[in-house]
């Protein structure tokens, strides 16, 4: 797949991510990850491989997060992989105030699908 294609599905997927459709999500998730697609975030609790780890994590970010809001800033490709500099808003749940998260991913993709995802987060930012 080329490098605009394989930005294209991650601009779908930050897409349906801000709509917060959660059927929406589910099928998009089983369309674009492979069966044992990994993430790999120091920071985040592993939640399986697949489209059906995806899913899990998905329903709990919105689940803690309702009003989260992904804004790409960057995003950049070559080869499989395609890179961005994602920021996330939110409301703090401990203190109701507004609060971002910066996110630097990269994916790799095989063929039309994530095989695996690098996430890292600027820490504090919550």
């Amino acid at each position: 797949m080329s490098t605009e294609k394989n930005k294209a599905t991650l601009l779908r997927w930050v897409d349906a991510m801000n709509k917060k459709d959660l059927n929406v999500l589910d099928k998009l998730a089983d369309e674009i990850y492979t069966a044992g697609a990994i993430e790999h975030d120091p920071g985040l609790p592993d939640m399986g491989q697949g489209p059906e780890g995806v899913k899990k994590f998905v329903h709990q970010v919105l689940k803690d997060n309702p009003d989260m809001y992904m804004t790409i800033e960057d995003m950049v490709a070559e080869g499989d992989k395609v890179a961005c500099r994602v920021t996330v808003t939110s409301t703090d749940a401990a203190t109701g105030k507004p609060a971002s998260l910066l996110i630097l991913w990269i994916d790799r993709f095989e063929g039309d699908k994530i095989a695996e995802e690098w996430e890292l987060a600027v820490p504090g930012q919550w």
